[in-house]
């Protein structure tokens, strides 16, 4: 059954169902939905935690023995699976419909995953997880450019803060859509807020003194092809004891974006209407750099630098041999459209 975001945390407040799907391309928004989730298990005894991650080589019968076999640690037990690409393959798609159909007594699973798009809906297993009986299906929507402004206000509001609506308006302009930047915003605003109240100075004050390196300047100096200072962007990161999971997310949204800006402009759709079409929205500030990225590269070569960002992850997990961090900075001078030497470890 399908649970809109805003009726979640009501819903958690009861007994819980044996199956929810958390679905969507918005990394805060799916993470704060999980989390939500985790922690009314946790209150309602689902004491021992059980993570699964269904990548190209996983075995699906891992999952449907862990639903089967006794706890040795709790009567409860959350089982999370991870399902990165959005597609389980034939054995994983025979897998969810039999865990769906029969759900392990005692045991709550949570599925996150990729926005289904309508053709996944529509096969067996995606009508399992979204129309299931014992299923909870929550879609998470991006926050597109004209929803921003309120839901940051909304934002705030939970922090305790007020904004004047050009403080609002300035913090939407400083973050272009990225709600997980929005909340790290949010957050350093609430340390500088003077009786709760953010004004256009307070943001300005708070961006100001915000001058150690953040994964947004790195994503800028690549789409401008500053391969130099994305190195030495990265390297600040680095020292700031930022993890590897983060940076390559960032790296990894640029991909897919630029991947299918170059893809729909190949097949002669104008660049100004691909723009228009994008989802997450790019904003028409950052239009000029990603205009300038896509000159260095073809669809194909976006493609596979999106591979190159696949293998970091799968090193990030242990899955694949070799240095994160220089292959991240590989990727980077990739994208900048250099090939420079890289630093040593």
């Amino acid at each position: 059954m399908k649970l809109a975001p805003a009726q979640l945390s009501k819903h958690l407040q009861g007994a819980l169902s044996p199956v929810y799907i958390v679905s969507g391309d918005d990394p805060l928004q799916c993470q704060e939905a999980c989390d939500a989730i985790r922690s009314a298990a946790r209150q309602q005894g689902f004491d021992e935690r059980q993570v699964f991650s269904a990548d190209s080589s996983f075995d699906w019968g891992t999952l449907l023995q862990a639903g089967a076999s006794m706890s040795l640690f709790a009567e409860r037990r959350l089982l999370e699976l991870r399902l990165p690409s959005g597609k389980p393959g034939d054995k994983g798609a025979a897998a969810l419909l039999e865990y769906c159909n029969r759900p392990a007594e005692d045991t709550l699973l949570l599925i996150s995953l990729p926005k289904l798009d309508g053709a996944a809906q529509k096969t067996k297993w995606g009508k399992a997880l979204v129309e299931g009986p014992q299923t909870q299906f929550v879609q998470i929507w991006p926050v597109d450019g004209s929803q921003l402004p309120q839901w940051i206000r909304q934002r705030l509001a939970q922090a305790g803060l007020a904004a004047s609506p050009d403080a609002v308006e300035l913090i939407a302009a400083r973050v272009e859509g990225n709600l997980l930047a929005a909340a790290q915003e949010i957050e350093k605003l609430k340390l500088m807020a003077e009786d709760g109240q953010i004004t256009v100075e307070t943001v300005q004050a708070a961006v100001a003194d915000s001058a150690r390196f953040d994964v947004f300047g790195l994503t800028d100096a690549i789409l401008n092809g500053e391969a130099s200072h994305a190195l030495r962007i990265l390297e600040g990161l680095r020292g700031e004891g930022v993890e590897p999971p983060v940076i390559l997310w960032a790296l990894s949204r640029e991909l897919r974006v630029l991947a299918n800006l170059a893809l729909q402009f190949s097949q002669g759709t104008p660049l100004d209407k691909a723009f228009s079409q994008a989802r997450p929205p790019i904003w028409d500030k950052r239009r000029p750099l990603m205009s300038k990225a896509l000159q260095r590269h073809s669809a194909r070569r976006w493609n596979q630098l999106l591979m190159d960002a696949q293998y970091i992850d799968a090193q990030i997990k242990g899955q694949a041999p070799g240095s994160v961090w220089n292959n991240l900075n590989l990727l980077a001078l990739h994208m900048a459209g250099q090939r420079l030497a890289l630093p040593s470890e």
